[in-house]
C-alpha cells in the first residue's frame, strides 16, 4: 500500500516477523520520513497501490473487490494475528482451526475448506510474495517486512489458478531500503504475553543487502487441562513460538533485481483443548466453568515445523515489457494430539502427524502500453502430503489407523488482457490452462489397544510393525481451462463500473480416511458474476460497492454410504453438493480532517444448498439439501473503524478504535443447534505514541474489550438426535460435541527502539 505520512516526524510502520504462525511482528523497517505527500495534510484520499491482477495498479482502478489493508494500519491496530484481518474484509472468514494455533480455517463468500486433513484442497489460496501455500496447517502466519496484506473475494482462477474458488489472500513484502537498520521491539500483555522481536538490515556492497528477522512469541494459557497426563503442561490456548526469516537482496541493474529469502517457525504451543458444550455419558468430569478450560487423556505437547525458501527475479526488459521468476519450496511437519472427546478417558483420540512438501516455479511476462495491458504466464506445481493418525476408542479396545500419501503435479499456462477501447470503455478477459495428476495412497488398519503413529509418542510405546491394508493406490488427472471475461466503464475520472465473469475450480481428491477403494472426487467448479463500481465521490470521500451471484457445483463432501461387505455405513469422498450465493458488499473511506478519517463495510450474503446427495441405509438416493448448511458464513458482517491523529509538543498519538459485528453462522454444514455461534460484535481500541525523533514507538492495545465468547471451531461426533429431541451418541459412544473460541479480552502493551 502506498501510505501518506501526516506529520513529519511519524515512523513508516511495517511488519517485522519471519513467516511466523499466529503472530503480526510490527516492527518499523523505515521509522523516520519526511512528508512528501501532500494529499494526506490536506485530509484528502489516499491512493492505494495493489497487485491483484500481478501488476501495480491503483485499488480505485481495478475490476476486482479487494481489500488492502497496508503496514502502518496493522501495526497501529495492534494486529498480530491474520485472523483479525477478516473484520475488514466483507464476508471474509479467517480462523484458527480446531486444535492448533497455526492451522487457517478460511472461507470467503461462503467458499472454502473446513476439514483440515491431509490431502485435502483449501477453496481459499494463500500466497506470500506469489508462491502459494498448499496446505492449511502453518497458514496462520504473517512476514517480515509486510508492504501490505489484500484479500481478493471471488474466483481467481485465470491469474492465480486452481483452489482459489472462494479467493486469494496475498502478503507482500517490500524491497529493502538499503540503510543500516536495526530495530528492537517488545511487547508485555494479557496471559503473561512476552514477546521480543528483533530486525535490520545491512547493506553488504551498494547493490548488495542483507536483511533479517528473529521473533520469541510466548505466551500463557488463557485456560487449563483440570486433568492430563502426568508431566504434561496444563496450559490450554497457550503460545510458545520461535521463528527466524533472513534475506539477500541483489539489485544488479536498474533493471534487473533479485531475492533470496529463507524462513523458518517453530511452533510448540501447545495443544488446544476444546470445551464440551454438554457432559461425558461414559465419564463423571463436570463441564468446565471456563470454555477455555478442557480435559485431556493425550499428551498436550504439539509442534508446528515450517520451512521454506524462495527466489525472485524482477527484470524491466523495456518501457514495455517486464520478465518475473519466482522459485520456491516449502516443507512442514507438525505432530499433533487431537482430544475429539476432551475428557479423561480416551474415548475418542486421536494423535496424528502431517507432513508436507512443495516446489513451484512461476514464469510470468507483463506488457503495458497506453491502451494496453496483459499479463502471461506458465505454472509448474509438485507438492506430497502425507499423514497418519490412530484414533483411538477405548470403549472397544481398538485404534483405527489411516495413513498415506497425496502427491500433485500441476501445470498451468495463463494469460489475461486489459484493453482500452476509448477513454470510458475497456474490456478484460483471461484464459487458463490447468492440468493436475494425483497420486494417492491410503492405508487402513484396525489395532487392538492404543495407538500412536511413532514409537516414543508416549513414554514406552512401541510402534507394531503392523502397517495395514492398502484400500487406494491409484493416479488420476484432470484438466480445466478457467476463463474471465469484463467489461469496464469510466464514468469519469473518479468513477468505475464495472462487470464481470469468472470461473474457478478446486482440485480433485483422494479419501484419506478410506476403509474401502474409492474413486476420487472430481474437482469443484464456481462461477461467479459481479457488477459493482468503485468511486472517489469527493476528494475525501470513497465508496466502492459489489454485488455478486455464485453458483457452486460439484462440492467434494464427505457421506455415509453402505461399503460393498458392511452393513453400517462408512465414509466417502463424492461430489454430492451443489449452491448458489448472492450478495452485496460495501466499503467506504471518509477523510474527515487531515487528523480524522473513518472507515467501514458491510458484507451481506444469501448462501444454501440445492442439493445435498446421499444415499439411505437400504442404498436408495435422498436428498438431505434441507438438513445442510453453508458453514462459517454469516448473513450479515460489518465494521466500523476510526482513526485519530492528536500532534503534541513529544510527538504523534494515533487512536484507532472499531466495532466488528458478525452475525450467527454454523461450524458445520450439517449443523446442530448448541454448535452454532450466535452474532456478536467485538469492540478493540489502540493508542500509539511516535516521538518527535523518529525512535520510539509505543503502542497500548485492548482487543475484544467487552470480553465476548465466541466459537470459531468445533467437533461435532454425536449420533444425531432422536424423535425427541435428545442426543444420540456417536463414534466413540460418547455424545461428542466440542467447540473452541476466539481470544478473550487483551490488552498488550509494545515498545519499540530503532537504533
Amino acid at each position: 500500500m502506498s501510505i501518506s505520512n501526516t506529520t513529519t516526524h511519524r515512523f513508516t510502520r511495517s511488519l517485522c516477523a519471519a513467516a511466523v504462525a499466529s503472530a503480526c511482528l510490527s516492527v518499523p523497517a523505515v521509522w523516520a520520513q519526511d512528508n512528501t505527500d501532500d494529499d494526506a495534510s490536506a485530509g484528502k484520499l489516499e491512493r492505494i497501490e495493489v497487485t491483484a491482477r500481478k501488476s501495480v495498479e491503483s485499488l480505485q482502478e481495478v475490476p476486482v473487490a479487494i481489500t488492502s489493508i497496508g503496514e502502518m494500519e496493522l501495526a497501529e491496530k495492534g494486529i498480530e494475528n491474520i485472523t483479525e484481518i477478516q473484520q475488514f474484509s466483507p464476508n471474509t472468514t479467517l480462523q484458527m482451526s480446531r486444535g492448533t494455533n497455526s492451522t487457517l480455517t478460511a472461507f470467503i463468500r461462503g467458499v472454502g475448506q473446513q476439514d483440515p486433513v491431509w490431502g485435502f484442497e483449501p477453496g481459499v489460496g494463500i500466497y506470500i510474495d506469489d508462491v502459494y501455500i498448499s496446505r492449511p496447517q502453518g497458514a496462520v502466519l504473517d512476514l517480515y517486512d509486510v508492504e501490505r496484506i489484500e484479500v481478493l473475494r471471488g474466483p481467481q482462477g485465470t491469474l492465480y489458478g486452481k483452489n482459489t474458488i472462494g479467493g486469494a489472500i496475498k502478503y507482500i513484502t517490500k524491497k529493502m531500503s538499503g540503510d543500516t537498520e536495526l530495530a528492537v521491539n517488545a511487547t508485555i500483555g494479557t496471559a503473561s504475553q512476552r514477546d521480543l522481536k528483533v530486525s535490520g538490515q545491512v547493506p553488504v556492497t551498494d547493490n548488495l543487502y542483507f536483511g533479517f528477522a528473529v521473533a520469541s512469541l510466548q505466551r500463557d494459557g488463557f485456560g487449563t487441562f483440570l486433568e492430563a497426563p502426568e508431566g504434561q503442561d496444563r496450559e490450554n490456548y497457550n503460545k510458545d513460538i520461535l521463528a527466524g526469516r533472513f534475506t539477500l537482496e541483489y539489485q544488479a541493474t536498474d533493471d534487473l533485481f533479485f531475492r533470496l529469502s529463507y524462513d523458518k517457525t517453530r511452533d510448540e504451543s501447545n495443544a488446544k483443548g476444546g470445551y464440551r458444550l454438554v457432559d461425558s455419558l461414559l465419564t463423571d468430569a463436570p463441564q468446565p466453568d471456563s470454555v477455555y478450560d478442557s480435559y485431556t487423556s493425550l499428551p498436550t505437547w504439539n509442534k508446528v515445523d515450517l520451512e521454506g525458501m524462495s527466489l525472485t527475479v524482477d527484470w524491466n526488459i523495456n518501457d514495455f515489457w517486464a520478465f518475473k521468476s519466482v522459485t520456491a519450496t516449502r516443507e512442514g511437519d507438525s505432530p499433533t494430539n487431537i482430544d475429539f472427546d476432551n475428557t479423561p478417558l480416551p474415548i475418542f483420540d486421536v494423535p496424528a502427524k502431517y507432513t508436507d512438501e512443495q516446489f513451484t516455479q512461476e514464469f510470468q511476462l507483463n506488457y503495458a502500453a497506453s491502451n494496453m495491458t496483459a499479463v502471461a504466464g506458465v505454472y509448474f506445481y509438485d507438492a506430497e502430503a502425507c499423514g497418519i493418525y490412530d484414533a483411538n476408542l477405548v470403549a472397544f479396545g481398538i485404534a483405527l489407523e489411516q495413513s498415506g500419501c497425496t502427491d500433485t503435479t500441476s501445470y498451468a499456462i495463463y494469460g489475461q488482457t486489459s484493453y482500452d477501447f476509448t477513454e470510458q470503455w475497456s474490456v478484460t478477459a483471461g484464459l487458463r490452462y490447468t492440468k493436475d495428476e494425483k497420486d494417492g495412497v491410503v492405508n487402513a488398519a484396525t489395532l487392538l489397544g492404543l495407538n500412536y503413529p511413532e514409537s516414543g509418542w508416549v513414554d514406552g510405546y512401541v510402534r507394531p510393525d503392523n502397517a495395514g491394508t492398502t484400500v487406494i493406490d491409484d493416479t488420476e488427472s484432470w484438466s480445466r481451462v478457467t476463463p474471465r471475461l469484463g467489461v469496464e466503464y469510466m464514468y469519469s475520472r473518479d468513477t468505475m463500473f464495472y462487470a464481470s465473469y469468472s470461473q474457478g475450480f478446486k482440485s480433485g481428491m483422494y479419501n484419506p480416511r478410506a476403509t474401502f477403494y474409492q474413486e476420487p472426487a472430481a474437482p469443484e467448479v464456481v462461477d461467479s458474476y459481479e457488477v459493482g463500481f468503485k468511486s472517489d465521490i469527493t476528494d475525501n470521500f470513497r465508496l466502492n460497492a459489489t454485488a455478486f451471484w455464485l453458483d457452486y457445483t460439484d462440492r467434494q463432501y464427505v457421506v455415509n454410504v453402505p461399503s460393498d461387505d458392511l452393513a453400517e455405513p462408512t465414509q466417502r469422498i463424492a461430489n454430492v453438493g451443489e449452491s448458489e450465493a448472492s450478495g452485496i458488499e460495501v466499503d467506504f473511506t471518509y477523510v474527515v480532517t487531515d487528523a480524522l478519517t473513518v472507515t467501514g463495510s458491510l458484507g451481506t450474503i444469501d448462501a444454501e444448498f440445492t442439493e445435498v446427495r446421499s444415499v439411505d441405509a437400504d442404498g436408495n438416493p435422498i436428498d438431505l439439501s434441507d438438513n445442510f448448511v453453508i458453514s462459517n458464513t454469516p448473513e450479515y458482517t460489518a465494521n466500523l473503524a476510526a482513526n485519530y491523529t492528536v500532534t503534541t509538543g513529544i510527538g504523534d498519538i494515533v487512536f484507532n478504535a472499531n466495532y466488528y459485528y458478525r452475525d450467527d453462522y454454523e461450524l458445520f454444514e450439517s449443523p446442530d443447534p448448541l454448535l452454532a455461534q450466535e452474532g456478536y460484535g467485538l469492540v478493540n481500541a489502540s493508542a500509539t505514541w511516535y516521538s518527535d525523533d523518529g525512535k520510539w514507538q509505543v503502542g497500548l492495545h485492548g482487543k475484544n474489550l467487552t470480553d465476548e465468547e465466541y466459537r470459531v471451531g468445533g467437533y461435532n461426533f454425536t449420533g444425531g438426535r432422536d424423535e425427541n429431541g435428545n442426543l444420540l451418541p456417536g463414534l466413540g459412544g460418547d455424545t461428542t460435541l466440542i467447540g473452541y473460541y476466539g481470544d478473550p479480552r487483551t490488552v498488550h502493551l509494545n515498545v519499540g527502539y530503532r537504533f
